[in-house]
């Protein structure tokens, strides 16, 4: 199915009760709309030069869009000032201009209907005022509906327009900002101003009302799905008292789903893993709205396909994060089978000696070794995650220390050790089956 053009806009009831009006650009009238922006003009002019953010704005149009004003920033402009601001909406690819008439503007002067209409550009006399957000909200919601009703590919969730945008910001669709506004808008997604926004994948069940829990712990907005191999959410996360930032959202994030979110998790598939990605700001753009959701399903293959270093809380379900598997996702980037051979050889030129302990006597030094290096060093962080004695940890690193000859808190040594402990981790965990990556892949 073709866009939405501009003469089917123009049938709209919004824009009909304004008694639209075309002046020029009737040959023009059946090319495609992208998106219709409000924009109210107000030249704060000196000297005769425009200085409005609306009319520098021209240059940031990509192409398509139908522009609404009041006209106000047209009353006082000089004749040249008027003609090049039609000259530059077409040479940025409006697809046309709409002014109000009456309130600001008596009559459309005759100059921008001149310029528009020597350069083919559709020129709308709105008669009638109607509030703009009207019709900006008619225009933009039939532009999105006829644009999910035109795509080639049929995906599982059909008209869950809520499914729909996830899975693009998810797939990395090429999107723009107004459009995905307006399709999370549609979803009943208002994040709010200062909220930071964090992508969730949580696998092991399909209840959404958990991923409900645990938001609204955290006060904020969620949009979710559920799709075949996992429910993939972005949550919201509003700022403190006095509008201040949380500082860490992302652990905000896990505490709610260990807590809130838990018990509903849990007496539903007590196997449940839950990813959650990196912050970012609300207003930072759909591409990094993208990035933690991307980040939040990487992590949680990662999550489904490598064991832990340390032993999960025996209530409630495996909550990880993107930085917590950072190392994990460098060491693997491209594929762990095209990084298996790489990570075996550094696993063999760092950790030989313990691996050929462990296989002759039944030990767990390796792991010891890393969840010792993963908490800074701690005796008792390290005997507490490992569930033993501190004199027992303590025998364990002298054991490590003596097959590897060097002392394992030597800073030059931790992040060659700590990377070739994890990397053996990566191989010995990929080595089995991968639970539901099959279906984790339809999406991401």
């Amino acid at each position: 199915m073709s866009a939405l053009t501009l003469r089917e806009l123009m049938a709209l009831d919004p824009v009909r009760a304004a008694e639209p009006e075309l002046l020029t650009g009737e040959a023009a009238l059946d090319r495609p709309v992208r998106w219709v922006l409000p924009l109210l003009l107000d030249f704060a002019r000196s000297g005769g030069t425009p200085t409005s953010e609306v009319y520098e704005g021209a240059n940031f149009l990509d192409g398509g869009e139908l522009l609404l004003t009041n006209g106000f920033g047209l009353v006082d402009a000089d004749e040249e000032v008027r003609r090049r601001y039609v000259r530059e909406l077409t040479a940025r690819g409006a697809a046309g201009l709409a002014v109000e008439i009456g309130r600001s503007l008596p009559a459309m002067p005759p100059e921008v209907t001149d310029e528009a209409r020597r350069l083919g550009l559709p020129l709308l006399a709105l008669r009638r005022v109607v509030p703009f957000v009207r019709i900006t909200e008619a225009a933009n919601r039939a532009i999105v509906a006829r644009s999910l009703s035109g795509r080639t590919v049929v995906r599982p969730w059909g008209d869950d327009h809520t499914a729909a945008l996830l899975a693009d910001l998810a797939d990395g669709q090429a999107l723009n900002q107004p459009e995905v506004e307006a399709r999370a808008a549609l979803a009943g997604f208002h994040p709010g101003p200062g909220a930071r926004l964090i992508g969730v994948s949580v696998h092991g069940t399909r209840d959404v009302g958990a991923v409900d829990r645990a938001a609204r712990t955290l006060g904020g907005a969620v949009l979710r799905a559920a799709f075949p191999g996992d429910v993939l959410s972005l949550v919201a996360v509003l700022p403190g008292p006095g509008a201040k930032p949380l500082r860490d959202p992302v652990r905000a994030v896990q505490d709610a789903f260990r807590t809130a979110a838990a018990p509903g998790l849990t007496a539903t598939a007590p196997g449940v893993t839950v990813a959650v990605g990196h912050a970012v700001d609300v207003g930072s753009g759909w591409l990094r709205w993208s990035e933690t959701l991307r980040a939040a399903r990487t992590t949680l293959e990662l999550a489904l396909t490598v064991p832990p270093p340390e032993p999960n809380a025996p209530q409630g379900p495996l909550v990880t994060s993107s930085r917590a598997l950072a190392l994990e996702r460098e060491l693997t980037r491209g594929g762990v089978d095209a990084n298996h051979d790489r990570l075996t050889r550094l696993v063999q030129h760092a950790l030989s000696p313990l691996l050929a302990w462990e296989a002759a006597h039944p030990s767990d030094l390796v792991r010891t070794l890393e969840v010792h290096l993963r908490n800074g060093c701690s005796p008792t962080r390290t005997a507490s995650l490992l569930h033993i004695g501190r004199q027992s940890l303590y025998q364990r690193l002298e054991r490590i220390e003596s097959l590897l000859g060097l002392e394992i808190d030597d800073p030059d040594l931790l992040g060659e050790l700590l990377m070739a402990a994890c990397a053996w981790r990566v191989v010995r965990g990929t080595a089995g089956a991968r639970v539901g990556m099959a279906a984790l892949r339809t999406v991401a």
